[in-house]
């Protein structure tokens, strides 16, 4: 329940922020805005090309969600 509430705290701060921009407005705390893990939540080791954490990336890729993506072996 703590990580939902923080993902949507997350997100509610990137809308204001946009919102901000948006307007010319400077915004108060920029700093305050941050990625998060769209599927758990984390928002250590995030990946902004896919949006989702490092450990959320690799278990997807294992079972061949993410297109153009594979397990490399060598």
């Amino acid at each position: 329940m703590a990580r939902l509430a923080l993902k949507v705290k997350t997100q509610r701060r990137k809308q204001n922020l946009l919102k901000d921009l948006a307007a010319g407005k400077k915004p108060h705390h920029p700093t305050r805005v941050y990625n998060r893990c769209k599927l758990c939540g984390r928002q250590g080791g995030y990946m902004r090309k896919f949006d989702m954490c490092r450990i959320c990336f690799r278990e997807l890729a294992v079972k061949g969600k993410i297109m153009g993506i594979k397990k490399s072996s060598w």
